[in-house]
């Protein structure tokens, strides 16, 4: 896992603005969305499924703008049974909105809902801190991508290399412990 990821050369906001523009055009879709309320008032949160995949939009509707969202993916480099209970989160959130809890906020939900959730092979200096910060309220490891399973390492990298791009972090949901993790892996 590399912390090298940089979108500064992005137009983040702009990606926001046609993905939201994609949104209002297919029937208002983000109307008829669940939605659920974490401590950031001044937004909506809204989800939909797709294929086993969660997509998490943060609107800011009195402006009128999509803030950001985060999509929960199957991890493609593992055992599809391993899919059922571990989802890896990406995130793009308007700069105005970074830095104030908006993507804690959503990760929260996801690990309160029972979701694992395990890191890509490369994270921004942010995302890192984000991870490192919910470790302190969930139960957080290393794990190792091997022959297609998570292979958990443990609470410290023990002499592996974070550089690694199959080296990932792992935090677990609610009601997950490491040994119930290990033991569902099989």
């Amino acid at each position: 896992m590399r912390i090298d990821v940089d979108l500064d050369h992005r137009d983040v906001e702009a990606e926001l603005a046609a993905l939201y523009g994609r949104l209002r055009l297919r029937a208002d879709k983000l109307v008829t969305l669940p939605i659920f309320a974490p401590r950031a008032p001044e937004l909506v949160f809204k989800y939909r499924e797709v294929d086993g995949e969660f997509y998490v939009y943060a609107e800011d509707v009195e402006r009128g703008v999509l803030a950001g969202c985060t999509v929960f993916n199957w991890v493609f480099e593992v055992d599809p049974r391993v899919g059922r209970f571990v989802r890896s989160p990406h995130s793009r959130y308007a700069r105005e909105y970074r830095r104030k809890g908006v993507a804690n906020a959503v990760y929260r939900w996801a690990l309160q809902a029972g979701m694992c959730l395990v890191s890509g092979p490369r994270q921004s200096a942010g995302a890192y801190r984000l991870w490192t910060k919910l470790g302190g309220s969930y139960e957080i490891a290393f794990v190792q991508l091997i022959d297609r399973g998570l292979h958990v390492v443990g609470p410290v990298l023990q002499g592996l290399s974070s550089a690694e791009f199959g080296t990932r972090m792992l935090l677990l949901g609610a009601g997950w412990a490491v040994e119930r993790f290990e033991d569902a892996l099989g």
